[in-house]
């Protein structure tokens, strides 16, 4: 491990060729005026597009930008993989659309100092008043969040009513221990990383997200339904043992 990265940011990218070098540029524009030593992760898992090649040529004039490839698909494991492969004392993912600004990271630094272990964004001002939607999603896709979340604070954890904002970041330890024993690798990850930081006794900062939605998401709306399988499939393996708690 090297132990002079402070920051990692992981990027999941299915098909995230069109986007992705905008993405990386941004996120590397704001790091390079930090006064920390940094690393950014593209983790690809699946893509059949250009994708790697085009990270691949962008690594050669970018300092501390690595590629992860994965053969499967699924936003769970392509963080989980991303996650693992970081070197950083935090390791934050954010989603290839830059829907939520790097920075803010800003917001969490003072978590993390204060000694918290895991710290999320929320795009719902219930978590974190200021939260904003600067463009939301479209209305049915609100309605089955809000009523999804209840389901989810009901069977496996509660006390977020945002638990599936893409920008979330941990201490090397806890995101070792966490996406160690991560099982889900679907849209639902975000419920079991939480219900598993909630369970080893590690404590949650919540910063408020200015959070832009990009048309171009890859979420569909049968991935909601898929959300509320696998939080039922957490609980299961919450009952049952299937984790080191």
């Amino acid at each position: 491990m090297n132990e002079n990265v402070y920051l990692s940011v992981v990027i999941p990218a299915y098909n995230e060729g069109e986007r992705i070098l905008k993405t990386i540029d941004e996120i590397s524009e704001y790091l390079s005026h930090q006064g920390f030593s940094w690393e950014i992760v593209v983790s690809s898992g699946g893509s059949t597009d250009n994708t790697a090649s085009a990270v691949k040529h962008k690594m050669l004039n970018t300092p501390g930008l690595r590629l992860v490839e994965n053969p499967r698909r699924g936003k769970g494991l392509g963080v989980k993989a991303g996650i693992l492969a970081a070197t950083g004392r935090i390791r934050l993912f954010t989603d290839a659309d830059n829907s939520t600004d790097i920075s803010h990271f800003e917001k969490m630094r003072p978590f993390f100092d204060q000694g918290y272990e895991v710290v999320i964004a929320s795009r719902d001002s219930k978590d974190a008043p200021g939260a904003t939607q600067a463009v939301p999603q479209v209305w049915h896709k609100r309605l089955m969040g809000n009523a999804g979340n209840l389901f989810i604070q009901l069977v496996a954890v509660r006390g977020f009513w945002d638990t599936q904002c893409g920008f979330k970041a941990f201490r090397d330890f806890a995101a070792e221990k966490i996406f160690g024993q991560q099982r889900i690798h679907g849209w639902g990850f975000d419920v079991e990383v939480l219900a598993l930081a909630r369970y080893l006794g590690y404590r949650i900062g919540i910063v408020p997200a200015y959070w832009v939605n990009d048309p171009k998401s890859h979420v569909r709306f049968s991935s909601y339904f898929q959300v509320l399988w696998e939080t039922v499939k957490v609980r299961f393996n919450i009952l049952m043992g299937n984790y080191e708690l």
